[in-house]
């Protein structure tokens, strides 16, 4: 079950930290779960970017269905919240961390406001995050430049699991985005502040390699 203590805002993503969890498994992938009917495109497109950061284990898994629980039939979303509850009733012991990739529209609570849409959703310093390409296509130039935001969300939303908040480095991928998906395209990188952070747990790739998307 999520405890909702504490929300963090950033580029259409919101980070929940208190979630009851096992011990993670230091040594153990990083499993992308399809959820639903996200295309293998999408997929792959997470798999690469998380790669040029994050110097851990990536297993994609086959696609699930969308949690019949997690849908809000109001507005015809996907609710956040409830979606990383239903990862992290599956996860297995031996994951290091699961993260749900979907196309679908998702939202959560945010304040006053109770259904807020999002781009992502994770638990800080957790085990479990969600994200979906659905807000990536708003204004979107291209297929390339949806995948770039998508790519962007993803690592954004893995950092939180790995303990970075939302940073106040103007274009670090960590950046708060303030619910707005044009927030991505002025990110490029992890900023220094948040790569030593990553770096002093040995989560960082080593030589430095640039990230699959031009600078801003």
């Amino acid at each position: 079950m999520i405890t909702r203590r504490a929300l963090l805002a950033s580029a259409g993503a919101v980070c929940v930290a208190g979630i009851a969890r096992p011990a993670l498994a230091e040594n153990g992938p990083v499993v992308l779960v399809p959820l639903g009917g996200i295309p293998a495109l999408e997929v792959s497109i997470v798999q690469r970017a998380l790669s040029v950061f994050y110097a851990v284990q990536l297993v994609a898994e086959a696609p699930r269905a969308l949690p019949k629980a997690a849908y809000y039939p109001a507005r015809g979303r996907y609710r956040a919240e409830r979606l990383l509850s239903a990862l992290e009733t599956s996860a297995q012991a031996s994951q290091f961390r699961v993260l749900g990739l979907a196309n679908v529209d998702i939202s959560t609570t945010k304040g006053s406001i109770a259904d807020w849409g999002i781009l992502g959703l994770a638990t800080l310093d957790g085990r479990v995050g969600v994200l979906s390409s659905f807000r990536c296509r708003r204004a979107a130039k291209n297929p390339e430049h949806i995948a770039h935001r998508l790519g962007k969300t993803a690592v954004h939303e893995l950092g939180h699991t790995f303990g970075l908040e939302h940073c106040p480095n103007a274009g670090c991928l960590m950046e708060d985005g303030q619910g707005s998906v044009l927030t991505t395209d002025r990110e490029f990188d992890l900023c220094e502040s948040c790569r030593s952070k990553l770096g002093a747990r040995g989560l960082l790739v080593s030589p430095r390699a640039l990230p699959p998307w031009p600078k801003p």
